[in-house]
Formats: C-alpha cells, sequence, structure tokens
C-alpha cells in the first residue's frame, strides 16, 4: 500500500509532523521530489528538528527512509543532517539513495544567486538553494546522476564539458570567477565517498517491498500551488509537487498509490512572491504570524517571514482537486482561537464576476477575495483529543472547510505536537 502526503496550498502546511506521525505504522518513507530549499519542522520526543533532505520518518528504529531519484540531492547536506541527528540522539537512521538521483552542485547555488541578483525587482523569490538551475541542467541533460560518481574516467570528460558552457555564462552574463573543473572533479570524488554506502536500485528495492506488502509513505515537498504546471506559474518551484509525480520520483507504478493525505491549512501562508488573494498586512497579519505555526510563521529554510491570510476555500478546494486526494488533515488549527470572528475567502471577483474556479496567473492576479465570516471559539483547543469535546464553534468551521474543498477531514491537527491530533471518524 502506498499512501502520499502533499500539501494542498503553498507549503508549509504541516506535511512533516503529519508524515512523521504515520510513519509510526508504515515501512519505508520516500522523499520523492524537491530539494534542500523548504524543511520539514518536526517535534517528538528527541527534540524539535527542521529536516530539508531527510524524509520526516527517520525517527523510527523499524523504517527505511529514502532519497528517491526526483530529489535534488544535495550530498554534503544529507551527511550534515545525518550527522546532527546523531548528535542529538537520534539513532543513525537507514538511508537509501537512488542510483538515479541526481546531483546538487556547487554551482548550481552560486547561478541561482546570480540569476536573482541579475532579474533585481523582477526576481522570482528564489530561496537560492540552486534548484532551478539544477532541474534546469537535469531537463537540458547536463546534469550528474549519482551512478555517473561510479564511473570516473567518463564523469571527468563530462565535467569538462559542462564547465566550458557554465564558463561561457559566468564570463559573459555574470561576470563572476569561472569554474575549475578538476576542482569539481574532486569535489564529486568527495560526494561518492559520502554517498556510496547509502546508493542502490530504489525501483527495484521498492518493487520488492511492494509485493512483500509494505506499507510505504510519499512525502512531498511544498503544495499545489508551486506546482511548475498546476500552479501559479512562474512564482513556482521546478520540480511537480502533486502526488501523481510520486509515481516517478519514487519509480514505481502509479497504480499502487492508493490514499492520498492533503494537508490543508486553517489559515493561508506563503514565502516568496506570487499572487496571493485573501493575503492580509499590518497589525492583523503580524498577529497571526507570530502566533503561527510553533515557533511563528518564518521559513523553516530561509527564516523570511511567510505572508500570512485568511483561509482560502477556492485554493484549497484546487488544491485538494490536482493533487486527487482521497483524505484532508486540517493543520494549526489552535492558532485561531484568539480571534472574535473568523474569516474565509470563499470566492474571488475578478473584472466583477465572482468565480469559484481556481484561475490562471494573469487572471489571479487582478482577483480580489469575496469573505465569509464566522463566530471564533475564543479558546485554547490543545489538548483536546476528542473531536466532540472541540468548542461548536470549531466544529462549524471545520465542517465549512469540509464543505468548502469537497474532500472529507479525517484529522485535525491542534498543536505542533507529534500526538497533538484529533482522528476524526
Amino acid at each position: 500500500m502506498v499512501r502520499a502526503i502533499v500539501g494542498a496550498n503553498w507549503g508549509d502546511e504541516g506535511k512533516g509532523k503529519i508524515t512523521d506521525m504515520l510513519a509510526r505504522e508504515s515501512d519505508i518513507i520516500i522523499r520523492f521530489q524537491g530539494g534542500s530549499n523548504a524543511g520539514h519542522t518536526i517535534i517528538n520526543n528527541y527534540g524539535r528538528f527542521a529536516l530539508h533532505l531527510l524524509p520526516s520518518g527517520v525517527f523510527y528504529d523499524h523504517t527505511v527512509s529514502i532519497i528517491g531519484n526526483g530529489v535534488a540531492l544535495n550530498v554534503p547536506y544529507l551527511n550534515n543532517e545525518l550527522e546532527d541527528l546523531v548528535s542529538r540522539g537520534v539513532p543513525k537512521p537507514r538511508i537509501l539513495v537512488s542510483d538515479r538521483a541526481q546531483l546538487m552542485m556547487p554551482y548550481h547555488v552560486l547561478f541561482d544567486q546570480y540569476e536573482e541578483e541579475r532579474l533585481g525587482g523582477k526576481s522570482f523569490g528564489s530561496t537560492k538553494s540552486g534548484i532551478a538551475p539544477f532541474y534546469s541542467d537535469k531537463y537540458a541533460k547536463i546534469g550528474f546522476q549519482v551512478s555517473e560518481l561510479f564511473a570516473p574516467e567518463t564523469l571527468k570528460e563530462k565535467v569538462e564539458r559542462v564547465c566550458e558552457k557554465k564558463n561561457v555564462m559566468l564570463e559573459h552574463l555574470y561576470h563572476k570567477p569561472l569554474l575549475n573543473p578538476d576542482e569539481i572533479f574532486e569535489t564529486m570524488m568527495g560526494y561518492r565517498e559520502m554517498i556510496e554506502p547509502y546508493v542502490c536500485d530504489v525501483s527495484a528495492y521498492l518493487s520488492g517491498a511492494l509485493k512483500a506488502g509494505k506499507k510505504i509513505l510519499l512525502e512531498g515537498q511544498l503544495g499545489s500551488l508551486k506546482d511548475p504546471d498546476h500552479g501559479i506559474y512562474p512564482m513556482v518551484t521546478s520540480s511537480s509537487t502533486l502526488a501523481a509525480f510520486g509515481a516517478i520520483g519514487a519509480g514505481i507504478p502509479p497504480y499502487e498509490i492508493t490514499q492520498i493525505t492533503a494537508v490543508v491549512k486553517a489559515y493561508s501562508s506563503a514565502v516568496g512572491g506570487g499572487a496571493f488573494v485573501s493575503e492580509i498586512f499590518g497589525g492583523e497579519a503580524d498577529e497571526l504570524r507570530r502566533r503561527g505555526g510553533d515557533k511563528g510563521e518564518y521559513g523553516v529554510t530561509t527564516g523570511r517571514p511567510r505572508r500570512v491570510g485568511w483561509f482560502d476555500a477556492v485554493a484549497s478546494r484546487y488544491g485538494c482537486r490536482i493533487q486527487g486526494a482521497t483524505e484532508a488533515v486540517l493543520t494549526v488549527l489552535d492558532v485561531l482561537g484568539y480571534l472574535d470572528e473568523l474569516t474565509l475567502c470563499v470566492g474571488y471577483e475578478i473584472d466583477g464576476e465572482v468565480v469559484k474556479d481556481f484561475p490562471v496567473t494573469h487572471k489571479l492576479e487582478k482577483a480580489k477575495p469575496v469573505y465569509k465570516t464566522m463566530p471564533g471559539w475564543k479558546c485554547d483547543i490543545r489538548g483536546i483529543r476528542k473531536y466532540e469535546d472541540l468548542p461548536a464553534a470549531c466544529r462549524a468551521y471545520i465542517e465549512e472547510i469540509e464543505r468548502e474543498i469537497c474532500v472529507p477531514i479525517t484529522m485535525v491537527s491542534n498543536g505542533p505536537g507529534r500526538d497533538e491530533i484529533i482522528m476524526r471518524g
């Protein structure tokens, strides 16, 4: 059985906590896309952790954690994350890395920084982690697979060819120092030493695991609205954030994914640029940002203040639909207990017409929110474990969101801890 855990919004929905919790009953957890450009916050018996590359199931000794072929693999980053876990008392997790995963190179990070610098005020709000240059190289067929580290003679020749091309851009477009192919080759040999113990044919391994009836979790990064095809293009990430890509990014048949758990935030937040219809500003936004999450609404990787807004039913319904969600988890509900009144964006007004379907970007940028208000519950709901024990106004808010997104909400998270969750039939 394969279950995908994915974001229905802009990312930062709390997927890490849900993966960590569901990993307890799972055998294998797989990261299938993205890189170290976004993080998952986990709070458990070992402490508080911000994971960037490792799957959120690494805290259990019965699980295998996999870096799939769809991931942008930053080898030193992975190595440092593993060392950090062990130094803080976590048993060293069992890790497998796909031999078909591609390598994030130091120059990818540099090119990301140089391009944002060149674009100036028209930049994409990148985390400058090298993601766009990495995926550009992958699809231009000048990236490096992990498997190539073990064929050094052909690798050396390819490094020289790639550097020749990169140096033209560095010299004439960015006016930056040139790459030294010998230094890059030596760096890659260092990567080989770090990664060699974990490398395997992940697709073959998973084929055997599926035949053996193992329970597998796919863990997505970011959310529906950051997908390069179906999101707020061009203010998106560079790999597909959808559950459907999980089959490709892990190397399994698509029909094996039978459960798709979309994580939906009880209010909205986003890092980076792009249209954000229900965004709020000023003191109202500052208060929500301060109270949000377990450490406030700041990016796990960048530390940047997240943009915040009211729950967006149009975006969330679309996000669940495009993910193919079979169930939804509502997160950070406890944050809203301070409000007298709850606000939901239930439609967009575009050129005088109210629409309920999420539009393409140029229309989205003209959209104005159509709001509905509901009474708040004005109390702290952390510690409640039964749905019926929630205040009536809180249940009404959950049920209104469920009606709007057209997907059953099976779990409600009312705190950042692993066990602060309400299971709903």
